[in-house]
């Protein structure tokens, strides 16, 4: 018997997917056809007001909470997922946290909380759906990754470890892969608006973007869709920067 997931055109999970980056990434991606599951780790209601926004997009949607730097729970969730939604044609992969300070300053706490939550997780979320992926022979996978993690920046270094080190997991897995018609990439948002920027001075620090303006969530979302969609059928182990110019 079919289910009501599977007569749809295709599903996308999408981590991290109740606000900010995320958010618009599975708004995005319902626009363009797809059914959604989102995960998030504790703001039950900004997750739920995304599958209402989705479900009106006249798309299936579902959302899961569990802690992504968790090996035990991501594993458990994913292998949920599988046998409740099916195989996914597109994962993204955008959970992530700062917890910035000089590197002098860091404790160890921060440096791994930072790594196991951006990094570690790729991993954990990756392994127990790929053998799935990999059997449909079709399938995109990706990850939301920073210009921090291309030159650095002062004040983050466990977030640009980390980010480089996502970076560097695409490309790789990217050539694992190919064969069995999946292709994996990245995308670098540079200074996007969200809550993870907003203590700053984003109308200063637009100034300093070749673009003149500070990006929004939707601009990564949209390069996000591309990258999972047909058009983009002949592109893998790449790292497409959205940053208005900022560096390239």
């Amino acid at each position: 018997m079919v289910s009501e997931w599977e007569m749809h055109m295709a599903l996308g999970i999408v981590s991290g997917g109740s606000r900010g980056i995320g958010r618009a990434i599975a708004l995005n991606l319902a626009a363009a056809g797809y059914d959604v599951v989102l995960t998030y780790h504790k703001n039950i209601e900004a997750a739920q007001q995304v599958v209402k926004e989705i479900e009106g997009l006249g798309q299936k949607a579902a959302s899961y909470a569990f802690d992504v730097a968790s090996l035990e729970a991501s594993t458990s969730a994913m292998e949920q997922i599988l046998a409740e939604h099916g195989t996914p044609e597109v994962l993204v992969h955008n959970a992530g946290i700062t917890d910035d300070n000089l590197f002098l300053r860091m404790s160890q706490e921060a440096w791994e909380r930072v790594i196991d939550t951006n990094l570690k997780s790729f991993y954990h979320l990756t392994k127990p759906l790929l053998r799935s992926m990999l059997k449909n022979r079709r399938g995109s996978i990706v990850c939301v990754a920073s210009l921090s993690g291309q030159k650095g920046n002062a004040g983050q270094v466990n977030y640009a470890a980390a980010k480089a080190g996502l970076i560097g997991a695409c490309k790789s897995l990217a050539l694992e892969v190919a064969s069995r018609g999946i292709r994996v990439n990245a995308v670098a948002p540079g200074l996007i608006e969200s809550d993870m920027t907003s203590s700053l001075d984003l109308e200063n620090l637009a100034n300093e973007i070749p673009l003149g303006r500070v990006g929004q969530p939707e601009d990564v979302a949209g390069v996000v869709r591309f990258l999972c969609s047909d058009e983009a059928a002949y592109i893998t182990g790449q790292v497409i920067g959205v940053n208005g110019g900022l560096y390239t």
